[in-house]
């Protein structure tokens, strides 16, 4: 399918504004596996007639890596730059598949100058969907299979976004199999407490028996028997390809985002 991928700027030069600004974030510009999910997501949007444009070479990090390591003046910068950029192409409405940047920019941008209506991808689709905007395949490829989904700790913990996603993987008529931690008790993937970039700690109290924490989340996720993992955030795919790879059941159990899973079933 072809689609197409207007900038705010070439908007703004034709006198035109986006009803939606696709904030694309850093994993979904420059992660290879997590462009595939922006690409499914652009193709939702261009599928079902959603003006939208995204801000390309204007985009910066909203700085939300920069204030969660303590670099305030860093963080401010980066902030005070994008909502430049922002209030100047008068942005009103945010979406974002990556629920790092949907946090900051709802919750933390306000205090800088920065208001918007700003939601996540997961709510955006369930929205589509409920006004009847989104038509799903009758019997897709997901059509009584099992999915489990793994909250992502910025959008469930943080902001409460729970429903959203798991009426979204109800849409594929799919069977969706809880973890034995979900919800507010979820099992974090580790890359929200930065344990992407470090080994693990020892364990305790035996040192000898430390764990990767996104390998015991996979282990929970495999338990399930589903053969889809559904996430909702770049950082929880990639912890969790890892963990599944560390099983060995790459071949058998797929990770994805709801994105590719309703761009597959369109």
């Amino acid at each position: 399918m072809e689609y197409k991928v207007p900038t705010v700027a070439e908007l703004a030069a034709a006198g035109e504004t986006p009803d939606v600004l696709f904030w694309v974030g850093c994993a979904g510009s420059f992660d290879d596996r997590y462009k595939n999910v922006t690409r499914a997501f652009v193709k939702i949007l261009n599928k079902i007639g959603i003006k939208f444009a995204v801000l390309g070479p204007e985009e910066s990090c909203t700085g939300d890596p920069a204030r969660r390591a303590g670099n305030e003046f860093l963080f401010q910068m980066q902030a005070m730059s994008n909502i430049q950029v922002l209030n100047g192409y008068e942005i009103k409405r945010i979406v974002t598949a990556c629920p790092h940047c949907f946090n900051v920019l709802k919750n933390e941008y306000p205090a800088l100058g920065g208001s918007y209506e700003v939601m996540h991808h997961s709510s955006f689709l369930q929205q589509l969907i409920n006004e009847g905007k989104i038509t799903l395949k009758g019997g897709g490829e997901f059509k009584g299979k099992r999915i489990t989904y793994h909250d992502s700790c910025y959008l469930g913990r943080g902001n409460g976004i729970y429903e959203a996603p798991r009426e979204v993987l109800e849409a594929l008529d799919a069977e969706l199999v809880e973890m034995k931690r979900s919800k507010a008790k979820g099992l974090c993937c580790g890359a929200g407490g930065a344990q992407m970039w470090k080994e693990p700690e020892p364990g305790f109290p035996d040192p000898k028996k430390s764990k990767d924490i996104n390998v015991e989340r996979a282990e929970e996720a495999l338990a399930t028997g589903a053969q889809t993992i559904a996430v909702a955030c770049p950082f929880c795919m990639v912890m969790l390809s890892d963990g599944v790879k560390a099983k060995n059941k790459e071949n058998e159990v797929d990770v994805v985002d709801l994105a590719e899973l309703i761009d597959r079933n369109l």
